[in-house]
C-alpha cells in the first residue's frame, strides 16, 4: 500500500549498486527470501529474463504475487512460490540462476550456516551470489537476540518491547542528528532513498527478526572462498549492528 514509483526506482538503484550492473538483461534472478517482492520487481524492471520470488512466509509470497499482477500481469517469466532455504531438494528443483539475491534473510532461518551452504548449488558457474548477514557484535548481538526472543513470545511481550524500543530509536536518532547539526526529520525521508524501504517498518523488522544469527565479515568470506567463490564486492557496517553485504562470483569448475 505504501509502494510508489520513487520507492521502486530506489530499489532498482540498490540492486544496480550492489551487483555493479546497469542492467539484468538476459540474466535469470532468484530472490531467496523475497519479502514484499520489491526487489524482484526491481529485477524485472531492470530487464531480467526470468525472476523467481521465494519466501517461507505465505503473506510475503502473496504480496510478491500482488506486485507481479499489478506491474507485470502478463509476465510468464516472473513466478512466485513458498519455499525454504533449508529445503535442499526444494532448492535443487529450481535449477541454477545467473543471480541469486538474498538480502537480510538467511540469518533468520534458524540454521544460518546450512542455509548459506544450500544456496550455493542454485548459483550458476560464473553467476553472482548477493547476500547480506547481520554483523557479529558479540555481547550486543546476544542482548538483541534476547529482545527478539521476547518480542516473539506473545502479544503482551511484543507491545512491551515496542513501547520501550521504538521511543528509544526515535530519541537516539534525533539526539545524534542534533549533535551533528542535522535535521532529525530528514533521516526518515533520506532512508527510503537508499533502498526504497521505510525506517519504521525496518524497526519492526529488526525487533521481530527471530531466529537471529550473526557472523563476522571474515567468516562469510572464508566460508564461500573454501567453496569455490571469489569475492567481488563487500560493504561492511564497521562497529554497528547492521548487515554486511557481499557479492560473490562462483568460479568455473575445472
Amino acid at each position: 500500500s505504501v509502494l510508489d514509483d520513487d520507492r521502486i526506482a530506489v530499489a532498482e538503484r540498490s540492486v544496480q549498486d550492489l551487483l555493479g550492473l546497469d542492467s539484468l538483461a538476459g540474466l535469470s534472478f532468484l530472490d531467496v527470501g523475497c519479502g514484499s517482492g520489491l526487489f524482484s520487481l526491481a529485477a524485472m524492471r531492470l530487464g531480467a529474463a526470468r525472476v523467481h520470488s521465494l519466501d517461507y512466509d505465505p503473506q510475503s509470497v502473496a504480496c510478491a504475487a500482488t506486485l507481479r499482477e499489478r506491474y507485470f500481469p502478463d509476465a510468464a517469466n516472473w513466478t512466485t512460490a513458498r519455499g525454504d532455504a533449508l529445503d535442499v531438494a526444494g532448492l535443487a528443483a529450481l535449477g541454477q540462476w545467473d543471480v541469486v539475491y538474498s538480502w537480510g534473510v538467511l540469518h533468520h532461518t534458524g540454521d544460518m550456516w546450512t542455509a548459506l551452504g544450500n544456496v550455493i548449488e542454485v548459483v550458476k558457474p560464473s553467476g553472482l551470489l548477493a547476500i547480506s548477514i547481520y554483523n557479529d557484535q558479540r555481547s550486543r548481538s546476544h542482548f538483541w537476540r534476547r529482545v527478539k526472543r521476547l518480542y516473539n513470545q506473545g502479544a503482551l511481550q511484543r507491545w512491551l518491547v515496542m513501547a520501550v524500543f521504538i521511543p528509544y530509536f526515535v530519541v537516539r536518532s534525533a539526539i545524534v542528528d542534533l549533535l551533528r547539526g542535522q535535521n532529525p526529520v530528514a533521516q526518515y525521508r533520506d532512508y527510503r532513498k537508499r533502498r526504497g524501504m521505510s525506517r519504521a517498518h525496518d524497526w519492526l523488522d529488526w525487533l521481530g527478526g527471530y531466529p537471529f544469527e550473526v557472523a563476522r565479515p571474515e567468516e562469510i568470506f572464508n566460508f564461500y572462498r573454501r567453496r569455490g567463490f571469489a569475492l567481488r564486492e563487500m560493504t561492511t557496517v564497521g562497529g554497528s549492528l547492521g548487515c554486511n553485504q557481499f557479492v560473490f562470483v562462483r568460479k568455473e569448475t575445472p
